[in-house]
Parts: C-alpha cells; structure tokens; sequence
C-alpha cells in the first residue's frame, strides 16, 4: 500500500516524515492475505529504506531545507488520508476475484429478468379467490428472488468499488510524486547554490549520456518521419521529445536496454506497430491507451509483471505479443475492449488464470499460454469459435482439466494440451470436427484410453464422438422416463401429449450419428501425436 521507492522516491521520502497527526499506523499483525495472482508480500527492511532516503537526499539536498519539506507534506496530506482509509477498507482484491465478481453480475443481471417471467408462466390460473392468492404467492417470490439478487450484488459491487478504489490510490500516488518534482524544482530555481547540490546537474549528464545522437537527428527530422528503426542501438531512455514524432507509423526500439518509456510516447497516435523487444522494461506507461490506432505491438523478453489497464483502449490491435515476461494476470476487462485481436501470444509468464472477458475476444485466431501456471480455462473459452490454433501445454501440475464448453471450438485445427496432468478430455470434445494436429503427450489420461491416443487425432475424435453421443442417448432416456412418471401421476390425458412430442436430444443424437457413420468405412488415420506446432 505505500508508494515503492524506486518508481515513487521524493513521495516515499516525505511520506516517511509527515508529522504524528498525519503519518499512517502501520497495523501491529502483518496481514496474512494478499493477491493470489502475486507473491507473497516480502517484509519491510527498514535499513533498505534509510539507505534510499540517504542516496535520495545526496542527490537532492533541498529536501533537508525543512520549507521545502512543509510545502511537501502539505502536498501530500491527500496521499496519507487516502491512505489510511484504504488501510481500514482492508487489502485490494486480486484481479481473479474481480473478474469473476463482474463475471458474476452479469450472470445474475442477465438471470434475474427470466426468472422473474418463469414466475409469471407457472402461476396457477383459478377463480378469484385462488387467483388473488396466486397473485400474492407470486409478488412474494418475486420478492424474495429480487432481494437475493440485490444482496449478492450488493456485495460484488463493493468488492469492484474497493478495487476501483485501490485504482484510483495508485493514479494518485503517480500525480502526487509528480506534484513534488515540481515543487522541488521550483523551490531549486530560488534556492542558494549549497542547497541545489549536483542533482540538477548530475541529471543533465546522465541526459547527455544516455539520448544517443541518432536520436537527436530524428528528433530534428520532426514530423517528416513516418518509419523509425533503433533497434540494437544501446538505448538506456528516450526523451519526452520523442512524442513529437507524431507521424510515425513503424517504430522498432527492440533489443535497447530501456527500462522505463516516457508518458510522451502515448502522442504517437498515427503509430501502427511498436516493437519493444528485448529491452528491460518493467512496466508499460498508461498513456499507451492513447494509440488508437495501433495493430501490432510486441513487448516480449522484458520484466513487466502486468500490463496496464489502458492497454484496453488500443482497440486496434490485432496482434498482441507479451511473451517471455513476468506476468501473473492479465488485464480485467482486456477481453471486452481489444475485440479486434487476432493473435495473443503471453507465453512463458507466470499466469495463474485468463480473465473471463477472454472469450469475447471473438476474433481471436491464435492463441498461445503455455508455460505458465494455469489452474484451467474459463468456462467463456467456448465463445472463441473462430480460434484455429490454441496451445496451452507446459502448465504441468496446474492444469488438470478442461471446461465443458471446450467443445464449442468448431474451427481449431491445432490444439497442444502436452505436459500438463489433464485426466480426462471433456466429453464435448467429439465435436472439434475440424481439429487436424493434436499433442497429448505427457498426460495421465483415462479417457480417451492410451491405445486409442497412439492412433492419432482421427481415432481420439472419433473415439470422443461416440461418448458424446453414448451420453445424448442416456440423457433422453432419462428425460423420458422422467416424463413418463409425471405424466403417469397426472393422469392418462396427460399421455397423449407425451406420444406426439418429438425430442430434441433424439434429433441431436441423429445428427452425430450421421456425422460419424462416414468413418466407418475410411482407414485408420496417421497418428498427429508426434507433430509439433
């Protein structure tokens, strides 16, 4: 909850040093919860953060003017306040809690209008007397169903208000420490030489050192520029002036070793395709939501543990690389916004879940998470039914199992399910007809049987179709039975309507019957166990 020293130093500085009535009490017990997509918070060293306020004030030596440090802590009264509120509401939700929160909501606010006209349908018809209390009976169901909905929404809308709320502490810490910047340079500009120290002009020479001179030339160039190739260029910052280059389309600054981008670089809005490679990035500004128009943007092999929330706005994207990063989610609402994308590829992270809003990415063609630690896949996967390529392997002891829904994958042609501890394909698996190369390897699979899988991704599918179909079989005659008896306990009028009606589940039953009855006469197909993709 306090600001980190390395990306906020002036405001953790001065936080540290308010006076009694406005610093904040750190609870006697250390919490034992935190964000299950995060690792455990480490405990505090206190000598570490002596050491940076130390090097902070050699650097900046008006902070030990005590004006200069009133004028701060007058600055950052709100940040304290804030604060300690937020220590009272209790920690930040974990982004898993909050999806499936929204996730959630939608379900009941989808729910609660058809439950409400169930009521209305199956309320008994009678004379006045029964009507009036059928009436009653129904306004006190529709009552009671109302006032559980209210109340599980009242609670998930708290829960994404205090994550809201934690969202807002952050855009404040960010403006706070810039706040202080400012208030230190201008108390500098009147200050007396002793008091000024090095830090301005240390800051010019690590300036001059590290803007190469390449970039210099460009920034010259101005708007003339439409493509911008630094790659493998050494690059340690690019300057706030580099958000100038407005006419830029292509710009490729992998393989650098810029750990940081400069909030300018959300002014590049003709920008097309950003490639950030290879550098040592460890977090990707929130003005990067301001380039509407990009389609490809590549982020891979850097440090970043999450990507901003702003990234939704890029609703152009098309392709999306983060792979071979320090991920642990994604976020929230990514699904909603980037409805464009084509190709996702977040590969080699720490990813513990994909948010639900993952499956209204309809467009998604290619899909690559694996080596990571997913625990499985959202039931709203099964909307993606224009995914051809999905490889979810190497998340070994995490992913056990698939959804139900996994079945809705008409188009895959390539799945990897490869080293993961999967005990069974979901029995909706039969209807991927279009599934061409299929990796299973390093599994402990019971169903489909091992001799079947060393047949190849023709015998699995026609092995899981005749399952499905097994199970249409035993749901309709369970559903007739079911009929039966109740039309047996309604009388013999009732059993007119059960002859004529015509199943829906025989007919469903016709239809993969038909589907699997031309391979009964085609050859054993090659095994596509052994094929990578």
């Amino acid at each position: 909850m306090d600001p980190n020293p390395t990306s906020h130093p002036i405001l953790s500085y001065v936080l540290t040093r308010l006076p009694p009535s406005l610093s904040f009490k750190r609870p006697q017990k250390p919490s034992t919860e935190f964000d299950i997509e995060q690792p455990p918070p480490q405990p505090e060293d206190p000598s570490a953060a002596d050491l940076h306020g130390l090097d902070l004030v050699e650097r900046m030596p008006g902070l030990k003017d005590p004006a200069v440090l009133e004028a701060m802590s007058k600055a950052v009264a709100q940040v304290a306040q804030a604060r300690s509120v937020l220590q009272t509401l209790g920690p930040q939700p974990d982004h898993e809690a909050i999806d499936k929160a929204r996730a959630r909501i939608s379900e009941i606010e989808a729910d609660l209008s058809p439950q409400m006209e169930e009521i209305v349908i199956t309320s008994p018809r009678a004379g006045d007397s029964d009507g009036q209390q059928s009436r009653a009976e129904q306004a006190q169901k529709e009552k009671e169903r109302r006032e559980a909905a209210e109340k599980e929404l009242l609670g998930l809308r708290a829960l994404i208000q205090l994550d809201e709320t934690y969202e807002a502490y952050e855009a404040l810490l960010k403006d706070s420490e810039h706040k202080l910047d400012q208030i230190y340079r201008s108390a500098m500009e009147q200050a007396e030489p002793s008091l000024k120290g090095g830090f301005e002009a240390e800051a010019e020479q690590e300036e001059e050192e590290e803007i190469n001179e390449e970039v210099i030339e460009l920034l010259e160039k101005g708007k003339m520029l439409d493509r911008v190739d630094l790659s493998n260029r050494g690059l340690k910052r690019l300057p706030e002036a580099f958000g100038k280059l407005s006419g830029l389309v292509y710009l490729n600054l992998s393989g650098n070793q810029l750990e940081m981008l400069p909030d300018a670089i959300g002014a590049l809005d003709s920008l097309e395709e950003l490639c950030l490679s290879n550098n040592i990035l460890t977090s990707l500004p929130d003005s990067i939501g301001l380039m509407s128009n990009l389609k490809i943007l590549n982020v891979s092999g850097n440090k970043l543990k999450s990507l901003p929330d702003s990234i939704c706005h890029c609703r152009s994207l098309v392709e999306l690389d983060a792979s071979y990063n320090e991920l642990t989610y994604l976020p929230t609402n990514i699904g909603f916004e980037l409805v464009n994308l084509q190709k996702l590829r977040v590969h080699l992270n720490k990813l513990r879940s994909l948010p639900t809003s993952v499956g209204e990415m309809t467009s998604l063609r290619f899909l690559d998470a694996h080596f990571n630690e997913l625990r499985g896949l959202p039931s709203s996967i099964g909307k993606l039914q224009n995914l051809e390529s999905l490889n979810v392997s190497s998340n070994f002891s995490d992913m056990q199992e698939l959804p139900i829904t996994f079945g809705d994958l008409i188009n895959l042609r390539e799945l990897d399910l490869s080293n993961n501890q999967i005990h069974s394909l979901p029995d909706t698996f039969g209807r991927l007809e279009n599934l061409e190369k299929l990796n299973l390897d390093q599994n402990p699979l019971s169903e489909p049987p091992a001799d079947i899988i060393e047949q190849g991704v023709g015998a699995v599918k026609e092995y899981m179709s005749k399952r499905w179909l097994q199970i249409l079989i035993e749901e309709e005659e369970r559903e007739k039975r079911m009929a039966e008896e109740a039309a047996m306990q309604q009388g013999p009028q009732k059993m007119g309507w059960l002859t004529r009606s015509v199943s829906s589940v025989s007919k469903m039953a016709g239809n993969v019957a038909e589907y699997l009855s031309p391979r009964a006469n085609k050859p054993k197909q090659d095994s596509y166990m052994d094929q990578q993709f």
